[in-house]
């Protein structure tokens, strides 16, 4: 078995090999080129993730700067994913990301780990685990997603959360190490910042902004 199949098993392998090199550098230009793009070069940025991405859907946007160990190859994004300043992924491993879901600032997933054993990582040894992320997941900003971790749809990850362990669906989930604290129920759909209401009639009648324009949000 070569490093890059124990690469790609979850094993223990050395990120050093040539084998892997040759293939993990050139995909960096395009992230070089991406992040180096002007505000008005919209076209271009997109058509520079679609060479990046493992797959990634209609929609997507994502703010520059953006970091990724493999520029972005083993991640695969959804429809209408928002990623705001900053987002790093340590794609070594895969990263799944279902639609519509945001990242704030400064995010970071991380798919790479060390072995505990110093022995092994004196000569910089890693191994990988998945990410999977649901749909309509709103990643706050400075939180960490740590490797194998799994979270379900819809839920929220507060801001500055440190995500250890899987986070089910539907839920409010905040802190280091990150906890569900509540469930996402009817009172979210009545109030969005502590006592003030949700204007429902004038929201349903903003202009239509492609499928994030829910068409039946008030029930």
């Amino acid at each position: 078995m070569t490093q890059y199949d124990r690469m790609k098993a979850g094993l223990i392998y050395n990120p050093a090999a040539p084998q892997i090199e040759e293939e993990q550098f050139p995909l960096l230009e395009n992230l070089y080129d991406f992040n180096h793009t002007r505000p008005s070069e919209q076209k271009k940025r997109q058509e520079l993730m679609q060479k990046m991405f493992g797959s990634i859907g209609k929609g997507c946007y994502i703010e520059p700067p953006f970091h990724a160990n493999w520029a972005g190859k083993n991640v695969f994004f959804g429809d209408y994913v928002y990623a705001n300043f900053n987002l790093t992924i340590v794609d070594d491993g895969n990263v799944y990301v279902g639609d519509k879901v945001m990242f704030g600032p400064n995010v970071v997933i991380a798919t790479a780990n060390h072995p505990i054993h110093p022995s092994l990582r004196e000569d910089m040894l890693q191994y990988n685990k998945d990410v999977h992320i649901g749909r309509c997941v709103w990643i706050g900003a400075g939180a960490v997603i740590v490797p194998g971790v799994t979270i379900g749809d819809n839920s929220v990850i507060g801001a500055g959360s440190i995500v250890t362990k899987d986070i089910p669906a539907n839920v409010v989930a905040v802190g280091n190490p990150c906890k569900v604290i509540r469930e996402i129920g009817q009172r979210d759909k009545e109030f969005f910042y502590k006592e003030e209401a949700i204007d429902w009639e004038e929201i349903l009648a903003f202009p239509p902004m492609g499928s994030h324009q829910s068409t039946d949000a008030s029930k």
